[in-house]
């Protein structure tokens, strides 16, 4: 008997040793978090300041409130900044505020947003809606003579998708279950977004994506779980940009742009709204903003910037004209721990939420065997007291 069981339980035990290893390694190679202490992060050693765009997301009439401030227009030439222009509609109103940017020289990002009914961002969901909008956009410019420098692609989850965490829990569960094995809708999506790239750099446009930080975990272990379940997408473009926004999370202050920031190729910051534009973000002052900059410049030569009210309101662009870009910053060390912690659960997380069949058959397995053994065991009791 005990020859019978050693094959699988021998098999057994080389799995969960492995499943229990991985996680381990999954978090790359950082410092023991014990001997990290203050970060000092130098400024721009001599280079020229980066580019900074500011993003804008509201109303055409909202932002013709801000525009028609006469300093804004001067201090963004000022800083040789650009506009990431969101476009949720496509009207007169929104073409007239572009107009005035290109006769300004503003560079100005097309931010493919779509229309709330269709979830607004990009995302699994609405790559058809997504390739429609563009097509849209391409005659509307023309109509307008619209310049734009860039088109934008903010990959995230359907505001209808935020909305169904306010509702049924049992509703909730049951389209995360379904999601989770709809591995061909990751592929379509991906096949669909690759395509469209392909068709705006035809038009002649380069093309960015607005990504979550985390879809940067997701790739080191080498997972779809993410994708699979909000409908974000990993897109291939000409320039990714990672959203290190610090205002999510107080507690973590720059040291979440210092840890991701190695695997960014741009880097946006934020929040200087705060709450008036999101509830869930608290609004940065003027010496986290200017530290979060500092800080992503020593990573990105691009630097975006959520958002342009919010600036404007706190009078952040005139100061900016000043920052002295070479200045050092210090990021406390309890703050890159709780960064890299972060990126830890947030790794391993994913890796055992990607395996979960697996452990699933390894259960399976482990109890037909356990069953098996006390059968066995039982018939050979029998036999002997017979």
């Amino acid at each position: 008997m005990a020859r019978e069981l050693s094959l699988p339980c021998l098999a057994f035990c080389l799995v969960v040793a492995t499943c229990l290893a991985v996680p381990t390694r999954i978090s790359g190679a950082q410092p023991p978090q014990d001997s990290l202490g203050n970060i000092d992060v130098l400024g721009g050693k001599g280079e020229s300041p980066p580019k900074l765009v500011f993003a804008c997301d509201g109303s055409p009439s909202a932002l013709e409130r801000i525009f028609s401030q006469p300093e804004v227009i001067s201090d963004l030439k000022e800083l040789n900044a650009g506009i990431s222009l969101a476009l949720p509609d496509l009207n007169a109103e929104r073409a007239q505020l572009v107009l005035r940017l290109n006769q300004a020289s503003i560079p100005v990002t097309a931010w493919l947003a779509l229309p709330p009914a269709q979830g607004y961002y990009s995302n699994a969901s609405n790559a058809p809606e997504t390739f429609t909008r563009f097509a849209d956009f391409e005659k509307w410019s023309a109509a307008y003579g619209l310049r734009w420098a860039a088109v934008g692609l903010d990959i995230e989850p359907s505001i209808q998708d935020f909305a169904l965490l306010k509702g049924s829990k049992w509703r909730l569960a049951w389209i995360i279950f379904g999601r989770y094995f709809e591995l061909r809708r990751v592929q379509r999506a991906k096949d669909a977004y690759a395509a469209l790239v392909r068709e705006i750099q035809a038009h002649g446009y380069p093309v960015e994506t607005y990504q979550f930080p985390f879809i940067a975990d997701e790739r080191r272990v080498h997972s779809t779980l993410l994708e699979r379940l909000s409908g974000i997408v990993d897109i291939s473009s000409d320039r990714e940009v990672l959203m290190l926004y610090t205002s999510f999370n107080p507690a973590l202050d720059s040291g979440l742009i210092w840890v991701y920031g190695p695997e960014a190729q741009a880097i946006a910051v934020g929040s200087t709204s705060g709450p008036e534009y999101d509830p869930h973000f608290v609004r940065l002052n003027w010496d986290r903003f200017s530290r979060d900059l500092i800080v992503a410049h020593h990573f990105s030569r691009l630097i975006g910037v959520y958002n342009l009210a919010g600036c404007v309101q706190q009078g952040f662009l005139h100061r900016l004209q000043s920052l002295d870009w070479d200045q050092s910053v210090v990021i406390p060390a309890a703050s890159v721990r709780k960064a890299l912690q972060l990126r830890k659960r947030v790794q391993t997380v994913i890796w055992l939420g990607s395996h979960l069949p697996y452990f699933a058959i390894l259960i399976f397995i482990v109890g037909v065997t356990a069953i098996g053994c006390w059968r066995t065991r039982r018939r050979s009791s029998v036999i002997q007291d017979a």
